[in-house]
């Protein structure tokens, strides 16, 4: 399983935007020599989030890094225009030298509705129109396409192309069944966000996905990654010393807009319980939810969204040095001794690896 990071890069009071961009840089570059595999970033258009275009971030971060994969989380493709979508990625993958991804979803927010006027009544019609033309960018760089929502393309050259073919497109879903449906009947692979609950009430999700994923006939095994919120640090009480606050902050600003009960201590406990979605603590606390992430989910992918809040800067980072030089590797240890200690039981019949 890879593991890797996501950020929304946000923004608070004593930072400016200059400052955080500077600091989602040294993010990302501290990621990449750690040996971590992606690195995503969130869009949002709103005062408290610095990152309105991900992909101007993105071929920043690709002209200063050298492995790691870059990703957004996500693009917010119901309100943005797929032409464009394909056009820019093109070009970070051709910075990269093929290490783009489009993770696309509808968003949580609603701030770019408005922005770039579409109506919200169209929410989920925008997104799968969206989509398909998308995809048709991505097959072909000559297109013909026609819409509800769009002026039509008539034999429409697109360029440039990305240096991979396909370039990669995800679908990121909060635990909508249809939009599960939808990704694996298109053959796409699926990210999974567990913010809240507790995350084995997740699972009915991924299994929906790989039942709808063979029964369209896709051939292959579907690609599942899961986010969770996270942070690391040397003892579990440092962790939530330096995350606690900043984090229950932010839940908080969100939930007054949307009409949702405060949290405060008790709730904070229930998210970083065994079955709650938070993988906080020590790195071996860390490492031990994630390979429980993973041993339910079977996913191929785990991201962390460590920088969350006013959470200071030093403290991320070196959340993100143990992530990727602790936690990492004792995830690979144990997954491994998990899969030799499977071995055996393949050979019975009837048993299922899954």
């Amino acid at each position: 399983m890879d593991l890797g990071l996501v950020t929304f890069a946000d923004l608070y009071p004593g930072v400016s935007a200059e400052e955080r961009m500077r600091d989602l840089l040294e993010e990302a570059r501290l990621a990449d020599e750690l040996g971590l595999k992606v690195f995503a970033v969130g869009e949002h258009h709103r005062p408290d989030y610095l990152v309105s275009s991900p992909t101007t971030a993105l071929a920043a971060i690709a002209a200063q890094t050298k492995d790691i994969r870059l990703s957004s989380a996500v693009t917010v493709l119901s309100s943005e225009d797929p032409v464009r979508v394909f056009e820019q990625f093109a070009h970070v993958d051709l910075i990269s030298n093929g290490r783009a991804e489009i993770m696309a979803g509808r968003g949580s927010f609603i701030e770019s509705f408005p922005l770039f006027g579409y109506d919200l009544h169209d929410y989920d019609e925008l997104f799968a129109e969206k989509l398909e033309l998308l995809l048709a960018l991505r097959d072909s760089e000559r297109v013909t396409w026609h819409g509800k929502h769009r002026a039509p393309l008539e034999d429409a050259v697109v360029w440039p192309r990305p240096v991979q073919d396909p370039l990669p497109v995800w679908i990121a879903v909060g635990g909508t069944p249809e939009s599960v449906v939808r990704a694996a009947r298109l053959g796409l692979p699926l990210a999974l966000a567990i913010i809240g609950g507790q995350y084995p009430r997740f699972k009915p999700f991924a299994d929906l996905y790989r039942q709808a994923w063979h029964e369209a006939g896709h051939s292959g095994d579907p690609r599942i990654a899961i986010n969770t919120h996270a942070f690391v640090a040397a003892t579990r009480e440092d962790s939530e010393r330096a995350f606690a606050a900043p984090y229950l902050a932010v839940m908080n600003r969100i939930g007054r807009e949307r009409g949702w009960p405060p949290s405060g201590k008790a709730e904070f406990e229930a998210l970083a319980s065994p079955a709650g979605p938070l993988a906080i603590g020590s790195p071996e606390e860390v490492a031990e939810k994630i390979v429980a992430y993973h041993e339910l989910f079977r996913p191929e992918r785990y991201l962390g969204h460590i920088s969350i809040g006013a959470v200071p800067h030093r403290d991320v980072m070196r959340a993100i040095e143990l992530f990727g030089t602790e936690v990492a590797p004792t995830v690979e240890r144990i997954l491994a001794g998990n899969a030799k200690a499977r071995e055996p039981l393949a050979q019975f019949p009837g048993f299922d690896a899954e």
